[in-house]
């Protein structure tokens, strides 16, 4: 079960954290990978740690997720290497953390165009690479914190978008379920990347997590993983706008 070999894996947000762990577990599964990120030098430096996992074929390809234009270029250059498009996965993003009183405009635009409208432009570009094969897996990373509010940090257009996500993802399932395409999305709890180790190593924080986590703990590395091999794989033909929290129970309470 689970074999993706053959298959062409997608995966944005590819040069760092999450995108790099959950595009290893494809490879471990024999997918091709696209990666997807700004920093070509970091995608160049992943590439041998995919064949090396299992993949067959790695194309890594410079790509802004807030431009329309590299998002149609790489989803042109996908194409015309692999011939089809099996699997995406929307993981990149980065927001500014302010609450509603002050939050600029300018913060609140980053942050929605950065985690919600590019996984919209993703979703449009590559979706209609799989209708042309009927075929499709979509899988987007949102957050737990697309689920509920939070008493800690600050960050309304964070919960904003991906809250937005969640409700995305359920309409692109509706949408697409006839072309054999589904749509799910992952909201992962606290898991270290570059954007939330600062965060996530403070002492305050930690002592936050421990009450408000059942588990008492953050995610660990390949967590996420079993969850997305899952949604991309064959197996889950009949699982389409599913929400699923891998967060160590935090939105269980």
């Amino acid at each position: 079960m689970f074999d993706l070999k053959g298959r062409v894996a997608v995966v944005s947000g590819a040069s760092s954290g999450l995108g790099q762990q959950m595009a290893l577990a494809f490879a471990r599964q024999g997918a091709n990978l696209v990666i997807l990120a700004r920093r070509l030098e970091r995608l160049e430096e992943f590439k041998p740690k995919l064949i090396e996992a299992g993949a067959e074929k790695v194309l890594a390809i410079k790509c802004d997720v807030t431009s329309t234009d590299d998002i149609n270029a790489a989803a042109e250059a996908t194409e015309k290497e692999f011939g089809k498009v099996d699997i995406l996965l929307n993981c990149a993003g980065s927001s500014k953390d302010k609450g509603v009183l002050e939050m600029t405009d300018e913060e609140w635009d980053f942050t929605i165009e950065t985690d919600e409208t590019s996984v919209f432009k993703m979703t449009r570009a590559f979706a209609n690479i799989m209708k042309k094969n009927n075929y499709g897996r979509i899988i987007n990373i949102a957050s737990m914190y697309g689920l509920v509010g939070n008493t800690e940090i600050h960050t309304v257009a964070y919960h904003a978008s991906k809250g937005a996500v969640v409700n995305f993802t359920r309409a692109v399932a509706a949408e697409l379920a006839t072309d054999g395409i589904t749509c799910n999305a992952i909201c992962p709890g606290y898991f270290y990347t570059e954007l939330t180790a600062p965060v996530l190593d403070t002492e305050t924080f930690q002592a936050f997590a421990k009450s408000h986590v059942p588990m008492q703990r953050y995610g660990k590395p390949g967590e996420l993983d079993a969850a997305a091999v899952f949604l991309a794989s064959e197996e889950s033909s009949y699982v389409t706008g599913a929400i699923l929290p891998v967060d160590g129970g935090y939105t269980a309470i």
